[in-house]
């Protein structure tokens, strides 16, 4: 069973939201009637207080709520386990391409797929307000300790996760309200950042805390430390064309030499790093967010992307949940990029087709598409985790196997500091981990001539997929609107079509733009 430091009490939960979401300054002169719950100048003079604030930074990547099962939801215009960051953030990154699809009717969540979502969709304005709302728990915690030596460690913990948000923010819209602590707690009308400024803030912030942080792997699991960091500043410049059109692949080189000499090594057994005690798995895992079945108890999360995988003839019990939700699978594109979907050479294909047909003709319906089964709450001894309801596998944001393929991927971009040998040798030993084999043996290892860029798009889906980059990935390539690249029901047609390029972001939700003047919506919407 999975330990963790993080423990979350409501009184400091209920601290955080009363002075973020919409309180004027005199509201914090109210002395609470629970004795239990600490006001702003008690958290202050507590230094558990501080832990707890930190605390809720990071869990407010995992859950939707103040309270068990994403109870008193933080984002009312959704159900907490819906709203939860990384659910929607996953939703937002994964349902809108060629690897997964849902089932449900639920709302307007089909219009991901299709590509035909509206600036009042509900989940668009969903990871739309939590990004804002995680920069906001950010906000709250770097104002309180700025200048307090003892706690500068929690300091910049807080700036990298809100560095982070707000790389999520610029990614999927290229534009927001921009917000720091050195904007006073109580109701304005925040100035909106253009992706320029967005860009610039992130690098920025990163270049300014990434020797402040701890060494890679030496801070607490589950904690930023400098391999964070790296990650997130390779990957700003690997989009760095996408988001500002200069590209800066050389920048990106870089920062993957700095985590490959950061002594993270691939993990053996690529199933290992998906399972319940994946936590063990820290030589590949840059970042993960964190889950477990007891403290963390979530709808949203990796028992979403367990429980949704799971339904038919799929027997719960071997993902380690009680039951399944039927509702993620796959599409036919997808699949067909494995020569071997029965995973019995390449061991990262991890597709179900028992009781499931490979066409999708009914969108509704669970076993039209294959199943997934990437994610189990299993631990690598075969032992189920501590519960069958909440999953303790938790999500590796980042891994070792991505900067290997972003590396090749920027030195094939013509980025300077790396080499085509190396790139191929990166690539090459991610296909070796794959395949189980020794270096060279020609099952996995690819040529000179075969290492393409069209190639390194389709790896990076077979290494990485529903790890959440497969909507980033083709905007950069130029495949997610276009019509040289279509999957099943894409656009909307059961064949697939292309779209209007506005579909390449995300859309302001229109409840922002009527409530803050700053606001201009994207353009193209």
């Amino acid at each position: 069973m999975k330990r963790r430091k993080f423990n979350i009490t409501t009184s400091l939960i209920a601290l955080v939201s009363a002075i973020l979401l919409g309180s004027c300054e005199s509201d914090l002169d109210t002395t609470p009637l629970d004795p239990n719950v600490k006001t702003e100048n008690s958290v202050i003079n507590d230094p558990d207080g501080y832990m707890g604030l930190l605390a809720k930074c990071y869990s407010g990547l995992a859950v939707g709520g103040q309270t068990a099962n994403d109870g008193e939801q933080d984002i009312a215009s959704i159900n907490g386990g819906f709203s939860s960051y990384l659910r929607q953030y996953w939703n937002a990154q994964e349902l809108t391409t060629d690897e997964a699809i849902c089932a449900w009717n639920d709302g307007n969540l089909r219009d991901y797929h299709d590509l035909d979502f509206t600036t009042t969709n509900e989940f668009v304005t969903a990871i739309y307000y939590r990004i804002n709302l995680e920069i906001s728990f950010c906000n709250n915690l770097i104002r309180l300790t700025n200048g307090k030596d003892n706690l500068k460690q929690y300091n910049t913990e807080a700036r990298f996760l809100r560095a982070m948000s707000y790389w999520h923010l610029l990614d999927l819209f290229r534009t927001g309200p921009f917000v720091t602590e050195t904007n006073k707690p109580g109701i304005f009308f925040p100035k909106q950042a253009t992706a320029q400024e967005l860009f610039n803030y992130v690098e920025s912030e990163l270049k300014a805390i990434e020797n402040e942080l701890p060494q890679p792997r030496a801070n607490q699991y589950g904690r930023a430390d400098r391999g964070a960091a790296w990650m997130v500043l390779a990957k700003l410049y690997l989009n760095s064309e996408v988001y500002t059109g200069v590209s800066k692949y050389t920048e990106t080189i870089t920062y993957c030499k700095k985590l490959i000499d950061g002594g993270y090594t691939l993990e053996s057994k690529y199933a290992n790093l998906f399972l319940a005690d994946n936590n063990l798995r820290r030589n590949e895992i840059i970042f993960p967010i964190c889950f477990d079945g007891r403290n963390t108890q979530t709808w949203g999360g990796t028992t979403y992307l367990i429980c949704a995988s799971v339904g038919g003839s799929m027997n719960a019990a071997d993902f380690g949940v009680g039951g399944g939700w039927w509702g993620l699978r796959t599409t036919k594109e997808f699949v067909g990029k494995f020569t071997d979907i029965t995973g019995s050479t390449d061991k990262r294909a991890m597709v179900y087709t028992d009781g499931q047909s490979l066409e999708i003709n009914d969108i509704y319906s669970f076993t039209q598409g294959y199943a997934l089964g990437k994610y189990k709450n299993v631990t690598s001894t075969g032992a189920t985790g501590s519960s069958t309801t909440f999953p303790d596998t938790d999500f590796p944001m980042f891994r070792l196997s991505d900067v290997y393929l972003m590396f090749a991927e920027a030195v094939l971009r013509g980025g300077a500091g790396g080499t085509r040998s190396q790139a191929l040798s990166y690539v090459n030993l991610v296909r070796e981990r794959a395949y189980g084999v020794s270096a060279g043996d020609p099952t996995a290892d690819i040529t000179d001539s075969q290492l393409t860029l069209d190639f390194i798009l389709d790896e990076r889906a077979r290494e990485l997929y529903w790890e959440g980059h497969r909507r980033s990935d083709l905007v950069r390539f130029g495949k997610l609107t276009s019509s040289s690249y279509v999957w099943a029901w894409k656009g909307g047609v059961k064949a697939g079509q292309g779209v209007t390029d506005k579909f390449k972001t995300l859309p302001i939700p229109a409840s922002d733009i009527n409530s803050n003047p700053n606001l201009k919506q994207v353009n193209g919407w």
